[in-house]
């Protein structure tokens, strides 16, 4: 496996359209646009059907980088990974982490596996596969080829996977109708949980967290089959799974390392210092270590409560869930970490156990 150097640089955004930040590190060098591989955001949307942040984000950011890459916005968008994750509820504050990859050479002495990135994308799902085995069976296959980019073998240097998926419209579900096929579901919000949850278990099963046998009926029910590593975002702009995986190789030259943990519930302060400590950042820091950025899931817990205390995330009409455990998530890791500026996602169906979910830190080194 080639020898690669991964950098990662988490930039400020004053707004979805923002990109001078990005474009003034590219103007100083500091970032090589034709090494960027993948861009990952937190935008002031709601996070849900209607957030056009999101779109219009990814927008922005094709339209700059083009000229930089001689290409048209529609290639760009095609050439780099942006996932836009909606909702900066609370503290959470909005930013972008610019993930580049390059060629190098390993430096003589330098011992342990490094940051490394790879990035595939499945076939494009008809509306009636979406939240089903169709989806799940295509996000493995894409997984294991996103592992192989990245010059990962084996599963346990897997630490985060990222993943943007679809989700229903009315248009599509009619569609769906017409050929003679029902849909998961006929509602768009609830589309994003049921596309979510599948593409998790996709995840689950590449990394042999769980069975391969798992059946339509499972998405959305079996709140036991979970991966404890991905993290997967719905959105209305594409009809296929985008799969960005994070970990640890010994083909990397990076100064940049990736830890994780699990959060058993949205209050799990030692899962988030566990992932901290995982990279030499607990309460006494490795000497050099920084924090790059933390990106955690939150989701309400489906059986209403959380350490036995009701919680009435899933019964507020005014506003939604997965705003409310952003929110929360978010106020907890900003609190441990220092910053606001972490990438917490909502929905966190199949993505650690119900309730909780993963926690990942990367750290430069130094």
């Amino acid at each position: 496996m080639p020898t690669t150097s991964v950098g990662v640089f988490k930039i400020a955004t004053s707004g979805p359209g923002d990109v001078s930040g990005l474009m003034a590190m590219i103007g100083s060098g500091a970032i090589d646009p034709t090494s960027i591989l993948a861009v990952l955001g937190k935008t002031e949307g709601n996070g849900g059907v209607n957030d056009f942040t999101r779109e219009y984000a990814v927008a922005a950011l094709c339209t700059a980088l083009a000229p930089k890459l001689g290409l048209s916005p529609e290639a760009v968008e095609q050439r780099i990974a942006f996932v836009m994750s909606g909702g900066t509820e609370g503290v959470l504050s909005p930013h972008l982490t610019v993930f580049t990859r390059s060629a190098a050479e390993r430096p003589a002495g330098l011992s342990g596996k490094r940051l490394g990135i790879g990035m595939a994308h499945t076939r494009d799902f008809l509306p009636e596969e979406l939240g089903r085995s169709a989806q799940i069976t295509e996000t493995a296959k894409a997984v294991k080829a996103a592992m192989a980019d990245a010059g990962i073998s084996d599963p346990a240097d897997v630490h985060f996977v990222q993943i943007k998926c679809p989700l229903l419209t009315s248009e599509r579900v009619e569609a769906a109708n017409a050929r003679g096929n029902k849909t998961a579901t006929t509602s768009a919000y609830s589309s994003m949980a049921y596309s979510r949850g599948a593409s998790a278990l996709g995840v689950g099963v590449a990394l042999g967290e769980i069975g391969p046998d798992v059946r339509d009926e499972d998405v959305m029910r079996r709140y036991d089959l979970f991966s404890n590593v991905a993290s997967t975002s719905s959105g209305i702009e594409l009809m296929h799974n985008v799969i960005i995986v994070l970990g640890n190789s010994a083909s990397s030259a990076s100064e940049f390392e990736i830890g994780h943990a699990v959060m058993d519930d949205a209050i799990d302060a030692a899962a988030v210092t566990s992932a901290l400590k995982s990279v030499g950042l607990g309460a006494t820091p490795q000497p050099g270590r920084t924090l790059v950025n933390i990106f955690a899931k939150a989701e309400a817990s489906p059986d209403g409560t959380v350490r036995g205390f009701r919680h009435t995330m899933l019964e507020d009409t005014d506003i939604s869930s997965t705003r409310h455990a952003r929110a929360a998530v978010g106020g907890l890791i900003a609190g441990l970490s220092g910053t606001g500026a972490v990438y917490v996602s909502g929905g966190a169906e199949h993505q650690g156990p119900a309730g909780g979910g993963p926690v990942a830190v990367i750290a430069r080194l130094p």
